[in-house]
């Protein structure tokens, strides 16, 4: 029997095409355009086709984009459906829109290159031969219509160039200034640009160097120390915080005659530093970021009467820019009018600066970012509120018969990322299998510690472990499974190739237990795992369900390229926590306090030591950890900004191995840690630290 391929790539047989139902329409898709047709009629072949049945033969490459027009349809619901948006939508609309395009994904595409096909405007003044090296990339230069112009310095030819153009948001023109990161050469045009713009504030979107190149120089001081002048102007670190995924930076600038300040200003940077080349960031990450920066700026434009633009760069002032402008440009507009115009603003920006949102990644994590938005929500509150927020959490919706605790683990898992056995194929080598308890909870490449310590020949740099991010630092846990017989070795190598401060094993498995075998020395005597580190015992302190050991961990040196070369590996010192009253089998621990207090106790550690990563080991390296990661990030949010975001915390530490907080159990026992915390231990920590 013959067959031929329909639009979704199956297989059609003759037969079945000649009993078709008499119903099927007349532009049935498996009579196929011929090319002919296609070159001479243009679009008004397809006119008469709906745009769903367009879309399908756009996904299954029959036609290609540039030949396809939509024309508005009605829903079943009465209302206008576009394909392509020529209006805003409406936020009650827009997980639809975004839905479709999942259905379809050509249509980011059709899209992309439709927005970016703008009359492109005149870059004589970037052009210039005196001006072409203060460009680092040739193809993000700003237009001469809205370029920044700067305030022309005596006998400096062409120094009222920078690469910078003011660009408006959705609701107020000229709100941005997009400009590049500062070179060696352009980086007292930035100060000097800053100055005479007052800018708001500064938002950095790139690392200064990354995937072995110079993004962009680092523009202000290295330390507090000692300020640094860029021309006429002086810039001083006044105050540094650091989180996660980005820093905030205050900076005093002033102006100097005769060694006496005759003006200063404040401005602060707010530097995103997880965002590396080609890539996208986490979307949950990005809002908080944004919301940080609204929420400063929006202060200091209240109360110091600053008008400026915002700055914003990335390395060119090309894609990444362009990405946090939609975003932010299309919340702002939300907030006043309730709806989005991803579409539309895109246009806007490309008739304002060349290379604003590169690709149609970028354009796709826009719109992915902004539905993150709005199926989310406001998902923090202020710790004030937590008791009765916890109550109003607990109450059951009439409709549903779902608490708030389970719509919100419902939305996490729905959000939360998938892995290929390609994203994990170190954990799935043969010489790597049998190192897991478990072979379907894998490391990710990307994600996973790679040893470093050579053991042999048979050994690999591969351990079932996952960095997970806290609240202040990026990778500040390391979660892993309770070791193996054959895997003792692997265990203290990313101890020491890591330099943990602490080890914070969250059971106590049975005694003698042939699956569960000890991995430290129980007694006071040194004892040997793998063909390279010896465990030395150096003191213990056992309390009410917590037990602590301080081992030194030594290692040998068995490469003969490190023998030759005379290298030394120094002893290391780490803490080992262990919680005696959370059984196996038990979704909780029996004693909360204790589990609190086991936190505290461990924090105090590591202020003691340099801050390396804990290691947290739990029986099958998803179980328990998750919430001991999320409960900390909270924890620290709470003392830090005075704020509780359970929901985000959890989120985060799903990112690396979505298997962490496995169940509802552990997301309503977050909560539970972070009350308790805050009831007991709260206004403790906060005299201390006073």
């Amino acid at each position: 029997m013959s067959s031929r391929t329909g639009p979704r790539g199956t297989s059609v047989s003759t037969s079945q095409r000649k009993h078709r139902s008499r119903s099927t329409p007349r532009y049935d898709l498996e009579k196929k355009p011929k090319k002919k047709d296609l070159k001479t009629t243009g679009t008004t072949s397809l006119v008469s086709i709906p745009n769903s049945i367009k879309l399908t033969m756009l996904n299954s490459g029959l036609i290609s984009f540039e030949r396809v027009t939509f024309k508005p349809e009605t829903d079943e619901n009465g209302s206008i459906s576009e394909t392509i948006p020529d209006r805003p939508v409406e936020l009650k609309n827009f997980p639809k829109l975004c839905e479709q395009r999942r259905k379809f994904p050509v249509l980011y595409k059709l899209e992309f290159q439709t927005a970016i096909k703008v009359e492109t405007h005149a870059c004589r003044h970037a052009q210039k031969k005196t001006n072409s090296h203060k460009n680092q990339n040739q193809k993000v230069t700003p237009y001469d219509y809205n370029r920044v112009v700067l305030q022309t310095v005596d006998r400096e030819p062409d120094s009222d160039y920078i690469n910078a153009s003011y660009i408006d948001s959705i609701l107020k023109p000229n709100a941005y200034i997009v400009t590049q990161g500062p070179t060696e050469e352009t980086v007292v045009s930035f100060w000097r640009m800053i100055w005479q713009e007052r800018a708001a504030a500064i938002v950095m979107l790139t690392k200064t160097f990354d995937f072995i190149k110079v993004m962009c120089v680092q523009y202000w001081p290295p330390s507090k120390d000692k300020d640094e002048t860029y021309g006429e102007i002086s810039v001083g670190i006044v105050q540094e915080e650091e989180l996660a995924n980005f820093h905030i930076r205050t900076f005093r600038l002033y102006k100097m005659e005769k060694d006496v300040v005759v003006e200063e200003r404040f401005i602060l940077q707010f530097h995103y530093t997880q965002w590396h080349s080609h890539t996208c960031p986490f979307s949950n990450a990005l809002l908080e970021f944004r919301r940080r920066v609204r929420a400063v700026v929006g202060r200091r434009l209240a109360t110091n009467n600053v008008t400026g633009p915002m700055v914003v760069h990335c390395n060119d002032g090309g894609g990444r820019s362009g990405v946090y402008l939609a975003i932010d440009a299309n919340l702002e507009l939300a907030e006043e009018e309730d709806c989005f115009d991803v579409f539309g603003y895109l246009k806007k920006l490309r008739q304002s600066r060349k290379g604003l949102i590169e690709n149609e990644e970028q354009y796709k994590f826009v719109y992915d970012t902004l539905e993150e938005h709005v199926v989310c929500g406001v998902s923090w509150f202020p710790v004030s509120e937590l008791s009765q927020r916890l109550k109003q959490k607990s109450q059951r919706d009439p409709v549903t018969k779902l608490n708030e605790y389970q719509k919100e683990y419902q939305q996490i898992c729905k959000q939360t990322p998938r892995f290929t056995i390609g994203d994990c194929a170190g954990g799935h080598r043969g010489d790597n299998r049998e190192k897991n308890r478990d072979v379907l909870v894998v490391p990710p490449d990307n994600f996973r510690p790679y040893l470093t310590s050579f053991q042999g020949n048979s050994f690999t740099d591969y351990i079932n472990a996952v960095f997970v991010d806290g609240y202040t630092k990026p990778r500040e846990y390391i979660v892993t499974e309770w070791p193996l017989i054959r895997t003792q070795g692997e265990f203290w190598s990313l101890v020491y190739d890591y330099e943990c401060a602490a080890v914070v094993v969250l059971c106590v498995p049975p005694k003698n237990s042939q699956q569960y075998p000890p991995f430290w020395p129980e007694g006071r005597h040194s004892k040997k795992y793998g063909p390279v580190f010896t465990i030395d015992h150096v003191s213990h302190n056992h309390y009410t369900n917590i037990k602590t050991w301080i081992f030194r961990i030594n290692k040998k040196i068995v490469s003969l390229t490190e023998l030759m070369a005379g290298l030394k590996a120094p002893p290391k010192t780490v803490q080992l926590f262990q919680l005696t009253c959370w059984p196996m089998g038990h979704k909780v621990p029996s004693s909360t306090n204790s589990l609190v207090e086991l936190m505290n106790m461990v924090e105090r550690w590591r202020q003691r030591t340099d801050y390396g990563p804990v290691c947290v080991v739990s029986p099958d390296g998803r179980s328990r950890a998750g919430v001991y990661c999320a409960a900390n990030a909270c924890i620290e949010q709470v003392i830090q900004h005075g704020e509780v975001d359970v929901f985000q915390a959890v989120k985060t530490v799903r990112r690396h191995r979505p298997q962490l907080v496995e169940n509802m159990t552990e997301y309503k026992y977050c909560y539970d840690l972070v009350l308790h915390y805050v009831l007991h231990y709260l206004n403790k920590d906060m005299n201390e630290k006073k």
